[in-house]
């Protein structure tokens, strides 16, 4: 998967949302039958829920830019105040050897100048203040260094505030993308039986309640009594906790193998890609589906953890119907 790097500046962010015409098709033929065949359906729903996946994760990686980009801002302001506290202090020292040659009759406009606090201002008229004092020399140079310092992080953190609010607005656009296609789905999984509705797609029939009484003296046993005491917790999208804010899928893995002291990736698509696959299930392993586009945590006894998707809280589940349907592997981290 192709890594973004936020650096000095602020990363472009491109969003993929799909097409119009797309989602009207998908909903023109599928969502508007009045009796879909359970085929029909399957097929319609791996269509819609693949989308949402590939959104989802997209979604996922631009907050994770923001959380850096907003962290890269507060670098840059502290660095931004440490360059104004520099600039104020030479400012007020070469103030000191303009007043001097002003009142020797020698110059009469730096002295206005050196009232701006403005570093450009200051830059665009540095030939006035290099004509101060020889022997000074140095000390003018300092203080124009320290004008280029300062000009250059207020432009950076601008620049950065301009990204923060582009990201954000790159969040809205997939979430409302995201909800499209979650109202088809939901509308084409209200027409089916309760027994179908198990067959094509995650949740609906699991156990919020569920209680976790096993040992937690090994991580994977810490990462299961954590995913246990999330359960009732809200799907949310790009969520990763805690409680009152929910979780996603790949959120609520990462969350609780991070309570057991590990660091796993953030999404799905990475945690399928990153960690070592392994051939036979293990509680505390992480169950991947449908494409890497989905995960939950394995807990034994041919169950699972999983926060399933928009409307759904998080669930203790069989693992039967869609997730045996669309079980790629799983991974250990």
């Amino acid at each position: 998967m192709a890594r973004r790097l936020i650096r000095q500046g602020v990363t472009a962010v491109t969003v993929a949302v799909f097409a119009a015409g797309l989602l009207m098709g998908i909903s023109g033929s599928a969502v508007g039958a009045a009796k879909p065949t359970l085929s029909q359906a399957e097929a319609t729903l791996t269509k819609l829920q693949s989308q949402v996946d590939k959104l989802d994760q997209q979604y996922d990686q631009v907050q994770q830019e923001l959380t850096a980009t907003d962290q890269r801002l507060g670098v840059i302001d502290k660095e931004s105040s440490n360059y104004a506290d520099t600039y104020a202090l030479l400012q007020r020292e070469i103030g000191r050897i303009a007043v001097t040659r002003y009142e020797d009759g020698d110059i009469n406009s730096s002295v206005e100048l050196l009232t701006s606090g403005n570093p450009q201002q200051i830059l665009n008229q540095s030939s006035i203040l290099l004509e101060l004092s020889a022997t000074d020399n140095a000390q003018i140079s300092q203080f124009l260094i320290a004008a280029r310092e300062l000009r250059s992080t207020r432009a950076l953190a601008l620049r950065t505030k301009a990204g923060i609010v582009q990201l954000k607005n790159s969040l809205l656009t997939q979430k409302a993308s995201m909800n499209k296609l979650v109202s088809q789905e939901e509308t084409l999984v209200a027409q089916l039986t309760p027994a179908q509705q198990t067959l094509v797609e995650p949740g609906s029939d699991g156990s919020t309640t569920a209680k976790y009484t096993g040992p937690t003296s090994t991580q994977a046993e810490k990462a299961i009594a954590f995913a246990y005491d999330q359960l009732g917790c809200p799907y949310v999208y790009g969520g990763t906790g805690p409680c009152a804010d929910g979780f996603d899928c790949s959120g609520l893995t990462q969350a609780a193998w991070a309570y057991a002291g590990v660091s796993i990736p953030r999404t799905s698509e990475e945690q399928w890609e990153e960690l070592p696959h392994v051939s036979t299930l293990e509680p505390g392993d992480i169950m991947v589906f449908n494409g890497a586009g989905h995960v939950g945590i394995y807990v034994g006894d041919n169950e699972l953890i999983d926060a399933p998707h928009t409307g759904l809280d998080v669930e203790l589940v069989s693992f039967t119907g869609w997730y045996q349907e669309t079980y790629d592997g799983a991974v250990l981290p």
